[in-house]
């Protein structure tokens, strides 16, 4: 569906980056929910990222190269928005928006590494899906960074 309508994951990025903030500031205050949401979140990463594609078998070798970015650039774009949910909500549940990204980048890392070294998930290791993913896992870092300030505020103005 993304190869036909090839605006469609950037205009998914876009919604996300604007509701994020407000939907943090609720889910700040519900870890319980907070950390449920990050375990479908890193499953269903590991699901898109790690489930054998159609039997194939890939080589065992990463291609090095830099993203093309740009909104109609649909690999690219889903790959950033793949980990914006996990660096956001981890960094809600633990209130460390910059030490969820550095984890959601080590993931994505680790995610490419197991592609390469496993060619039976028939998966290809590239450097551009990493960097994809530490863009998306920055984003969601900003966005948890900035609902964590807006709920700070309100309970500061409820409180005071």
């Amino acid at each position: 569906m993304l190869a036909q309508v090839p605006w469609l994951a950037f205009a998914v990025l876009v919604a996300v980056i604007l509701v994020a903030p407000v939907a943090g500031v609720g889910l700040a205050e519900r870890p319980r929910t907070t950390g449920i949401l990050l375990a479908v979140a890193l499953i269903a990463v590991a699901a898109l990222t790690l489930y054998p594609e159609n039997g194939r078998q890939a080589a065992n070798s990463c291609a090095v190269e830099l993203p093309y970015l740009s909104p109609t650039a649909v690999e690219s774009t889903a790959n950033i928005l793949l980990f914006v949910p996990v660096a956001f909500l981890a960094g809600l549940r633990w209130r460390r928006p910059v030490i969820a990204v550095v984890g959601a980048s080590a993931a994505s890392a680790l995610i490419e590494l197991l592609q390469a070294v496993i060619p039976a998930i028939g998966r290809a290791c590239d450097t551009s899906d990493w960097i994809t993913n530490t863009i998306g896992a920055s984003i969601g870092g900003i966005l948890a960074a900035s609902a964590l300030i807006w709920q700070r505020g309100r309970t500061a103005r409820a409180s005071g």
